[in-house]
């Protein structure tokens, strides 16, 4: 994850990309770091990002508008107590369960699906905020051995 992180950010630091390129560049290299372009063409892998790039140029700005039209706007898709699903419409407090169950979808996938950016939130502010609160309360964590209790004499 290291190698692949530094040669990532290297590679960012002198070309620029959109947002939906970022994926492909990421599993491109991960594939050469894990057995090179002979494995991941076997594993039956999507093209690499070089031919995927020459096609996208070829294809021009018209590339946006292939991209279906989500259910609800992308901006008014994050509110703080839920997020509304652009697949289906529908308010959830977590996509990824929904998107895996009903969508057969990873959050990798729906992202650049609708060219969301790599932050873009699968839980809703407020859900995770509660989640983090109880996390901590109950010590999770933390590695504090637990306490032992006192033997009787």
């Amino acid at each position: 994850m290291k190698m692949a992180t530094d040669i990532i950010v290297a590679y960012l630091g002198r070309h620029s990309l959109e947002a939906t390129q970022l994926a492909p560049l990421v599993r491109e290299i991960r594939a050469a770091l894990l057995g090179g372009e002979a494995a991941r063409r076997a594993a039956g892998e999507p093209r690499s990002l070089g031919e995927q790039l020459a096609e996208a140029e070829l294809a021009g700005p018209d590339v946006e508008e292939q991209r279906p039209k989500p259910a609800v706007p992308i901006d008014q898709s994050i509110t703080p107590d839920y997020l509304i699903s652009l697949e289906d419409g529908q308010r959830y407090r977590t996509l990824r369960r929904h998107l895996m169950a009903k969508h057969k979808m990873t959050v990798e996938d729906y992202r650049q699906k609708w060219g969301l950016p790599v932050d873009y939130p699968m839980v809703a502010p407020n859900y995770a905020r509660e989640r983090s609160e109880v996390a901590k309360r109950i010590g999770l964590g933390h590695n504090k051995p637990a306490r032992k209790t006192a033997k009787k004499r």
